[in-house]
């Protein structure tokens, strides 16, 4: 990827930022992430989906920075055309170096309830959506020549799996793997692919928006507490920075401990609330 202000290596503040799209980012952790990046010297492209107020209100953030930013709608159940919002962005701002696939929705409902719509709307949001904006923007950085960042948002339940939430688990393991296919794929054009695997994290989607997560008592986490948006934005910003150009095809969670309490929580737990989303 081509010098940025991200860089500890002395490019000139006038040399042309890069810009990133972070899809999902009218709030939670797309929205603490494309100020992230903005922060990091890159022009930002965000998206939203019913909250066309919160984006702009990222947009103010990202340019009271001194970035540019500029918006657009996406609707990832109106597949393929919604992946249009990747060449129409990148248009805006003239070149596309980072794609964050962030937007990304759920359900509660036990399988035996599961109607196949739902399904099918949490498979192309957190699925068949990240592939095609995937597809979209890695033909982008291809064509430019300079390599590029593609990170995945998925979760611990990439790895793990979660009553009630089978569709979300389906995509987010099916889209951890599809991570490293691509990974293997756009390594020989300069692009590295990685997943950012959240664990609970204080946003609109976990109904804690106004929520300070560290005045939270999360007893099955091990650091006791759900996480900040802004912790998960700056591991998407190294992964999508120079300094991580020798890793690619990897998930990084960032759960405080989460998922390292498989069978301690399963020893400790003393009540069945557990089987019910």
């Amino acid at each position: 990827m081509k010098e940025t202000p991200m860089t500890a290596s002395g490019a000139s503040p006038a040399a042309a930022a890069c810009v990133a799209l972070v899809t999902g980012s009218d709030s939670g952790i797309g929205r603490a992430t494309a100020v992230r990046l903005a922060e990091a010297g890159l022009d930002v492209g965000i998206t939203w989906h019913r909250d066309e107020k919160g984006a702009e209100d990222t947009a103010e953030e990202v340019r009271a920075l001194g970035r540019r930013a500029e918006t657009a709608r996406l609707d990832l159940t109106r597949l393929p055309e919604a992946a249009d919002v990747v060449d129409d962005l990148a248009d805006r701002l003239g070149r596309l170096d980072v794609l964050v696939n962030n937007a990304g929705t759920g359900t509660a409902t036990p399988f035996v309830d599961l109607a196949l719509e739902d399904v099918r709307e949490v498979l192309e949001v957190d699925l068949l959506g990240p592939f095609l904006c995937g597809q979209r923007a890695a033909r982008r950085m291809i064509a430019q020549g300079e390599g590029g960042r593609i990170v995945n948002v998925t979760s611990v339940h990439e790895h793990t799996p979660r009553v009630g939430a089978a569709p979300y688990c389906a995509a987010k393991g099916g889209l951890g793997l599809l991570t490293q296919v691509m990974a293997l794929e756009l390594a020989e054009h300069g692009i590295t692919v990685n997943a950012v695997a959240p664990g609970e994290i204080a946003t609109p989607m976990t109904g804690q928006e106004d929520t300070d997560p560290h005045t939270e008592r999360r007893p099955g986490i091990p650091l006791g507490r759900p996480g900040d948006a802004r912790e998960i934005a700056a591991v998407i910003a190294f992964l999508a920075s120079p300094d991580a150009s020798y890793v690619t095809g990897s998930s990084w969670a960032a759960d405080g401990g989460m998922l390292r309490m498989g069978p301690m929580a399963g020893s400790h737990l003393d009540a069945d609330d557990w089987r019910r989303p």
